[in-house]
C-alpha cells in the first residue's frame, strides 16, 4: 500500500496550492505527503490526483501506520471516513464536510454585478466567516452576497449566497466572477460541497476549475 514519506515534507502547503492552481500537481504515485500546518488554525487533508497531502502537525510515522490499517482503495485512503475519524480523535478537531476545491485566476475590469460592501463587523456572514478566514469582507448584491477572505495557507477564498427568490437568474455565477475582479493578480479559491449541484455549477460557469478535494479539520 502506498504510504507517506518517512518524514514530514520540507515543502509548504502554500507552495503545493500555488503549483496546483497553475496545473502542476504532485506525482500521481499514490503516495501521501505530510506537511506542517501553515498556522495553528489551518489543518486537514487535501486529495489531488492519486496523491494526498496531510497538512497537520502530526507524526508522519503515525499517519503512515494509520493509513496502512485502513481497508480502502490506497488511492483514496486519506479521504476515507475511518482515517479522518482517527485524525479527529487524535487531534480533538472536528470537520464539517469534504469539499470540492476549485480555483480561478484574477480578472481585470469591473465586476459584472453591482456590489455594495457591508462594513458591519457584527453582520452574521462576517462573524461566521471569521471562524475560517482572516480579513473577511462582504459585499451585497440585489439578491445575494459575496464573501471573501484569507483562508487556508493564506489563500484568497470566495463564497457566495443567493436568495431563494433570486435563483435561476444567473446571479450565482456573476457573483463568483465578481470575486475574480476584486483581487489583483491572485488566484481565487472556492470550496463547494460536492452534493450542492447549484453551487458547483455556478462556480464552474464562472471559470473555476476543480483542483482536488479537501477535508478541513477545525479546532474545537
Amino acid at each position: 500500500m502506498p504510504s507517506p514519506r518517512n518524514g514530514a515534507s520540507r515543502g509548504t502547503l502554500a507552495a503545493v496550492l500555488a503549483a496546483a492552481a497553475r496545473g502542476s500537481f504532485p506525482p500521481a504515485d499514490g503516495a501521501t505527503t505530510v506537511i506542517a500546518q501553515p498556522n495553528a488554525r489551518d489543518a486537514g487533508v487535501l486529495a489531488l490526483t492519486a496523491h494526498s497531502v496531510v497538512f497537520l502537525d502530526e507524526d508522519p510515522l503515525w499517519v503512515r501506520r494509520t493509513l496502512a490499517g485502513i481497508a480502502a482503495d490506497p488511492l483514496a485512503a486519506a479521504m476515507n471516513p475511518a482515517f479522518l475519524a482517527a485524525l479527529m480523535a487524535r487531534t480533538g478537531r472536528r470537520m464539517n464536510t469534504i469539499d470540492l476545491l476549485t480555483a480561478a485566476p484574477a480578472l481585470r475590469g469591473e465586476p459584472p454585478v453591482a456590489l455594495r460592501e457591508i462594513e458591519d463587523p457584527d453582520h452574521p456572514r462576517v462573524a461566521r466567516s471569521r471562524t475560517f478566514r482572516d480579513g473577511v469582507r462582504v459585499w451585497a448584491a440585489d439578491g445575494g452576497v459575496l464573501i471573501m477572505g484569507r483562508g487556508v495557507a493564506g489563500r484568497q477564498e470566495a463564497a457566495i449566497e443567493v436568495d431563494e427568490a433570486a435563483r435561476g437568474r444567473g446571479l450565482g455565477p456573476r457573483l463568483a466572477v465578481a470575486a475574480r475582479h476584486l483581487v489583483k493578480g491572485e488566484v481565487v479559491w472556492a470550496q463547494q460541497s460536492p452534493g450542492n449541484a447549484r453551487s458547483v455549477r455556478a462556480f464552474q460557469r464562472a471559470g473555476y476549475l476543480p483542483v482536488g478535494s479537501e477535508a478541513p479539520l477545525v479546532a474545537e
